[in-house]
């Protein structure tokens, strides 16, 4: 077997270099917890120099550029504790991986020194009296909380919506939302506004920001992580967790946060120690397992993402897996009624809020009758507060269907012999603010309180990443992660998103106009066009001396491809599709510049993924167009 190497990290870790000076500053974009160590421990960075730089990118994109709106508030102590940190480096005491790393958490993690809010305006001043259970290991592990990210208000749903943080949006297409409820978690390490962020998980709230920011997150089974100093959205189903853009850093993650906790039983079954994530990394992993293909998934699935699972699935059985399909005829009955989310919500959070000195407010329906909650959220929280208080026979009978869920699962996996189950994470693409998220396979691992991770496995033709989630037997996460690190070994499936690039000089990149001269006879038309994609958009300015010599002036785009796309009118009120192979010769007009009869124009688009790729290949063009067709054209380069 070959087992990751831990021969850098260890350096990285332990090696000091007192007469090092830093050449130029580093560059924290898409940068891993090893590569940060490393430059610490070479003297080409500190830990203030790296947190510095993580606070520029949140300047530059989060609230100016793409306005991806991710974090709720900075960590104002944030430069000194990484002062004191360097410090501790300096006299040769390092603590460990995450030492002077600055992270991220999702808003519903108890912080002793910022308040605590889960999005909500009602508990914006809400001040835990001390850290979290995960959030104090972290930080005695080196870790600096650098801020704390905005979140589906009080989790309680997808879309990453909250009264307090507004809407986050997502960095590889700011029009839609990132997922969530750890979705400004998710859009936050995406954009490396940090190395690692933490989440909590009752639905699907680490899997699906996983699944739409390329990311790497996992569901640990229930017991594996401590909940004490989470704001709990259901005692049964709730599960922290971290989301990273690489398998190790992930592992790193999971060896700090996996931990037993006298304050949550659940942990008992840590207490004596489990086998850690790190040291069991292995590209080899996937060799001889039996990975099952979950049908029951795969309906009702857009045809890019369904096609990307299957993608997967050839990789995994290159790499010596064994894939198998697997229908379950009962799954939809076995799924059904699940769920105790909604049943938990009341009197979990007036549980935790009783616990928190001052609290602004002491329940949900406290939170309803002063209308400070999002309009998004109110069905939701009126139907939460008219829950009876626990125990009661609904109650008792869901969580009766959660353990044959489980049970049902589990056997099925022992007597396939099967290593995992395999399935997107999310069968549809990421909405727009405002719409339900449809298509989240997240009951399957909340409701059963089996481990699962998201992966990236590649990106929709619009440029939308695309996830494969695997779910094994309770406690076998370690396993988990090890097969994502082979797939992973495979060939890297992330990009970082073109919104957020790289900053010169401490700053966002500025894009400069590019001009344009097509010529036809005596005709001239020059068009300065600016393709922007930390903003997102496509602008233009077009002149011509003749006008009355031009039809219209348009932005065409070259290239082949598999599209799907509307082939006729509607059926009803659906219009029918189709899925064609297009000719890699083929054009097509991405905007109308100018209109006939026209001296100038000007005008904005938003700018897609598709554009970005052709103009990076030279594939996009001005055409002249003139009442006898085209007249001229010229390459955009």
């Amino acid at each position: 077997m070959r087992h990751l190497s831990q021969a850098l990290l260890f350096a990285a870790v332990t090696a000091t270099s007192a007469n090092a000076q830093p050449a130029k500053p580093l560059e924290v974009t898409e940068a891993t917890v090893t590569q940060l160590q490393q430059a610490m421990a070479e003297g080409r960075a500190t830990s203030v120099s790296i947190t510095r730089a993580y606070l520029a990118r949140i300047a530059a994109y989060d609230q100016a550029g793409p306005r991806l709106n991710a974090i709720i508030r900075l960590n104002p102590r944030a430069l000194q504790q990484a002062a004191a940190l360097d410090a501790e480096r300096r006299a040769g005491k390092v603590r460990g991986p995450l030492h002077g790393v600055p992270i991220i958490l999702k808003d519903n993690y108890d912080t002793g020194d910022m308040p605590t809010s889960a999005g909500s305006l009602a508990l914006a001043t809400s001040q835990p009296a001390r850290d979290g259970f995960v959030v104090q290991r972290l930080r005695d592990a080196g870790a600096i909380v650098l801020a704390k990210a905005n979140m589906h208000e009080l989790a309680a749903g997808i879309t990453n919506i909250s009264s307090l943080g507004g809407q986050t949006r997502n960095p590889y297409d700011p029009a839609r939302c990132p997922g969530g409820s750890s979705g400004g978690t998710g859009a936050a390490i995406a954009a490396s506004f940090a190395t690692i962020g933490w989440g909590s998980d009752t639905c699907g709230s680490i899997r699906i920001p996983s699944a739409f920011g390329s990311l790497v997150g996992l569901r640990p089974t229930i017991g594996m992580v401590s909940r004490t100093g989470i704001i709990p959205l259901s005692h049964t189903q709730d599960i922290g967790g971290p989301l990273a853009r690489t398998v190790t850093d992930l592992a790193i993650a999971l060896d700090i946060s996996v931990a037993y906790d006298s304050a949550d039983a659940t942990t008992e079954s840590v207490r004596t120690g489990r086998a850690k994530f790190l040291p069991a990394l292995n590209r080899d992993a996937l060799r001889g397992t039996r990975i099952g293909l979950f049908l029951p998934y795969l309906r009702d699935t857009d045809s890019e993402i369904a096609d990307s699972v299957r993608a997967a699935m050839a990789v995994m059985t290159k790499l010596g897996a064994t894939v198998v399909e697997v229908p379950m005829a009962e799954f939809d009955t076995l799924i059904a009624n699940t769920s105790v989310i909604n049943m938990e919500t009341k009197g979990d959070l007036a549980a935790y809020l009783a616990g928190v000195p001052n609290a602004p407010v002491k329940s949900i329906g406290d939170i309803v009758r002063r209308g400070q909650f999002d309009r998004e959220l109110e069905v939701r929280f009126r139907s939460a507060d008219t829950f009876p208080a626990l125990p009661n026979a609904a109650h008792t009978t869901t969580l009766a269907r959660q353990q044959a869920l489980r049970a049902r699962v589990e056997y099925l996996l022992d007597s396939l012999k099967l290593s995992a189950f395999a399935y997107p994470t999310v069968r549809q693409k990421p909405v727009f603010p405002g719409q339900v998220q449809p298509g989240s396979t997240c009951p399957l691992g909340a409701q059963s309180g089996l481990p699962s991770i998201a992966m990236p496995a590649g990106f929709t033709s619009d440029g939308l990443p695309v996830s494969v989630e695997l779910l094994g037997k309770g406690f076998s996460d370690v396993d988990l992660v090890s097969y994502a690190y082979a797939f992973e070994q495979a060939g890297p499936r992330r990009r970082a998103p073109s919104t957020t690039p790289a900053l010169v000089n401490g700053a966002a990149p500025v894009t400069r106009p590019l001009t344009i001269t097509a010529r036809s006879g005596s005709a001239t038309v020059t068009t300065l066009l600016t393709i922007d994609a930390v903003h997102n958009e496509l602008r233009w300015t077009v002149r011509t001396s003749m006008p009355n010599q031009i039809t219209a002036v348009v932005l065409r785009r070259q290239g082949g491809g598999t599209l799907t796309g509307p082939a006729s009118g509607t059926i009803g009120s659906a219009p029918v599709m189709a899925r064609m192979t297009i000719p890699s010769e083929a054009l097509r007009v991405v905007a109308r510049l100018m209109g006939p009869n026209r001296t100038t124009a000007s005008g904005s688009l938003p700018l897609s993924y598709a554009d970005r790729v052709a103009f990076a290949e030279k594939r996009l063009s001005i055409a002249v167009m003139s009442s006898t067709g085209l007249v001229a054209e010229e390459i955009v380069k």
